[in-house]
C-alpha cells in the first residue's frame, strides 16, 4: 500500500469510526430512557421544536439528496435543479396544510390521525400495508447509495458495506426508538449543512467570489455547453418533466417518515417550530446544492461523474481539498444515510408493531409489555429484509426507487389525508379506493415504463408500454379520483357527525383527548 492510499484509509477510518462510535454512544444514552411504546415510537413527545426542525431535516435530506442533486446539476444542468425545487416547495404543503393537525389527531402514525374519523381496521390495514412498501423501497435505494460510498473510499465490498450500514440503523433502532434516531439525524443535519457550506465557499472562492462568472464558465466547461443552463437535457418528455416535479412536491406530504416527525414534540406551537426550523435548514441546503453541482461540472472529470452521479460531491471534495476533505464529506454521507435509514426502519416497525398488532390483531389490549417486544423484534425483521434486497438491488440502476417512493405517497398516501381532514361528505370505503387506486396506478405504471422495460438495459427486455418514467401524472389524479368515486358510491357509509369531533380535535386539540389512543 502507497503512502497516498495509506493516508486516505486512516482519514477515512477516523472519520468513520466517529460517526459510528458517537452515534452508538447516543443509542446507548436514549435506551436508558426507551422505557415505553410512546418513548419507542415518539421519543415521549419530549422534543422541542428547534430540536424536532433540525430532526425533520436529518430524515428529509437523504443520502438521494446529499450525493444525487449535485451530480445530476453537474450532468443535466438546470433539469437536475428540478430535484431542489421539488423538495424545497414541497414543505409549503406540510407547513400549511396538514403539519398541526395531523399532530393533534395522532399519536405514533398516519393512520393513527385517519382512525380518530374512520373506525375500520381494514382501512388502518391497508395504510399500514402501503406506508411499508413506501418505506422499504426507500430504504432499498438509500442502502445500496451507502453500499457505493464506503466502496469508494476504503474498496470494500459493496454488499459489506450494505450489511454493515443495516446492522446499525437496526442497533439505534431497536435499542434507542425515536429518541437515538432523533439525535442522530439532529447531528447529521447540523453536520450536513456546515460541510456543505464549506465546499460551496471553496467553490466560489475559486472563481474569486463572483457568482456571475461561476455561472458563465458552465457554458464553456462541460460537454453541454450552451445547454447546460438550459432545460430539456434529463428529461425525454415533457409530461416526464412535469409528472417527476409532481411527485416531489406532493409526495413529502404523504411520506410516512416524515409524518412521524409531528408526533415527537408535545404541542401544536412546537410543531409549527418544527417546520419552520427544518423549511429553513432545508431551504439552506437546496440553495447550495447550485454551487456543488456547479463544482463538480467545473472540478470533476466528466467521464467519472456520468458513471456515478451519485459520488459527485467526494469526488469533488477530493479535487477542492484533497483525499482528507474527501474523507469528511464521504463520513457526512455515511451519516446521512444513517439517519435516514434509522428514520425509515422506526417507520416501518411502527407500521407493523402499533398499526397490525396492536391495534388489528389485538384490538388495542396488547399489554405495554407487548408493544414494546413486537416492535423491537418487527425492527429486526424490517432491517434484515431491507438488507436482503438491497444486495439483491445492488448492481441495479435503483434511482427510480426514490421517485416511485415519492409517487406512491403522492398518489395514495396524500389525497386521503386531503380528504379526511377537509372532506365533510368523504367516508372510509373512499379512503380504501383512494389508497388502493393509488397504489395499484402506480405499481402498474411503473411496471409497464420505461424504468422496468427496455429493450436493452430493462429487467424486461421489451419497449415500454406507458412512455414515462415517472407515473405521477396519472397516478395522482387517479388516487384523487378513486376517493371521490368511492365516496359517491358508498354514500350511506359517510361519516359526517364524525367529521366534527375530527375536526375539534384537529383545531382545539386538548391534551387529554390528543394522548389518548387513535382508534
Amino acid at each position: 500500500m502507497n503512502k497516498e492510499a495509506w493516508y486516505v484509509n486512516i482519514s477515512g477510518i477516523v472519520f468513520f469510526l466517529a460517526i459510528v462510535i458517537g452515534t452508538l454512544m447516543m443509542t446507548y444514552y436514549a435506551a436508558g430512557r426507551t422505557t415505553s411504546t410512546n418513548d419507542f415510537y415518539a421519543a415521549g413527545n419530549r422534543l422541542n421544536g428547534l430540536q424536532n426542525g433540525l430532526a425533520i431535516s436529518g430524515d428529509y435530506i437523504s443520502a438521494a439528496s446529499f450525493l444525487g442533486i449535485a451530480g445530476s446539476i453537474a450532468v443535466y444542468g438546470f433539469d437536475g435543479f428540478f430535484y431542489s425545487i421539488g423538495f424545497l416547495a414541497s414543505y409549503v404543503i406540510v407547513q400549511y396544510l396538514i403539519a398541526e393537525p395531523l399532530h393533534n389527531l395522532g399519536r405514533y402514525t398516519m393512520a393513527d390521525a385517519v382512525a380518530v374519523r374512520f373506525r375500520e381496521r381494514r382501512l388502518r390495514g391497508l395504510i399500514a400495508l402501503n406506508n411499508l412498501m413506501i418505506t422499504v423501497f426507500y430504504m432499498i435505494a438509500q442502502l445500496v447509495g451507502a453500499g457505493w460510498l464506503v466502496h469508494l473510499l476504503f474498496g470494500l465490498e459493496t454488499s459489506w458495506a450494505i450489511v454493515l450500514v443495516g446492522g446499525l440503523m437496526t442497533v439505534y433502532v431497536t435499542f434507542g426508538g425515536m429518541l437515538a434516531t432523533s439525535w442522530v439525524q439532529i447531528v447529521k443535519s447540523i453536520l450536513l449543512v456546515s460541510s456543505t457550506l464549506m465546499i460551496s465557499l471553496i467553490v466560489l472562492s475559486r472563481f474569486d467570489w463572483d457568482l456571475l462568472g461561476l455561472f458563465a464558465s458552465m457554458e464553456h466547461g462541460t460537454p453541454l455547453k450552451e445547454q447546460f443552463l438550459k432545460p430539456g437535457n434529463m428529461f425525454d418528455h415533457p409530461l416526464d418533466m412535469i409528472s417527476f416535479n409532481m411527485a416531489l412536491v406532493l409526495g413529502t406530504a404523504g411520506l410516512p417518515h416524515i409524518i412521524a416527525r409531528f408526533y415527537t414534540v408535545r404541542d401544536p406551537r412546537a410543531v409549527r417550530l418544527s417546520v419552520k426550523t427544518a423549511t429553513v435548514t432545508i431551504s439552506i441546503f437546496y440553495v447550495m446544492t447550485i454551487f456543488l453541482g456547479f463544482g463538480a461540472a467545473a472540478f470533476v472529470d466528466w467521464s467519472a461523474l456520468s458513471e456515478r452521479v451519485e459520488l459527485a460531491i467526494p469526488l469533488l471534495a477530493s479535487a477542492l481539498g484533497g483525499e482528507f476533505l474527501m474523507a469528511f464529506v464521504s463520513a457526512v454521507a455515511f451519516a446521512t444515510i444513517l439517519a435516514v435509514i434509522s428514520g425509515l426502519v422506526l417507520t416501518a416497525s411502527s407500521a407493523f408493531a402499533h398499526d397490525v398488532y396492536s391495534s388489528i390483531f389485538r384490538s388495542g389490549q396488547a399489554s405495554e409489555a407487548q408493544q414494546m417486544k413486537v416492535a423491537k423484534l418487527s425492527a429486526i425483521v424490517v432491517g434484515a429484509a431491507s438488507i436482503v434486497l438491497a444486495l439483491g438491488a445492488q448492481k441495479l440502476n435503483v434511482a427510480f426507487l426514490v421517485s416511485f417512493a415519492f409517487a406512491v405517497a403522492a398518489s395514495a398516501n396524500l389525497p386521503v389525508l386531503l380528504f379526511t381532514l377537509f372532506w365533510r361528505g368523504f367516508n372510509a370505503f373512499g379512503a380504501m379506493a383512494s389508497i388502493t387506486c393509488g397504489l395499484v396506478s402506480s405499481l402498474a405504471l411503473i411496471a409497464i415504463g420505461p424504468n422496468v422495460m427496455d429493450p436493452v438495459t430493462g429487467w424486461i427486455r421489451a419497449e415500454a408500454i406507458f412512455p414515462l418514467k415517472h407515473p405521477g401524472i396519472v397516478s395522482i389524479p387517479i388516487g384523487f379520483a378513486g376517493g371521490i368515486l368511492g365516496t359517491l358510491l358508498a354514500r350511506r357509509t359517510s361519516s359526517r357527525g364524525q367529521f366534527e369531533i375530527m375536526q375539534t380535535i384537529a383545531h382545539v386539540a386538548p391534551d387529554e383527548i390528543r394522548t389518548r389512543e387513535a382508534g
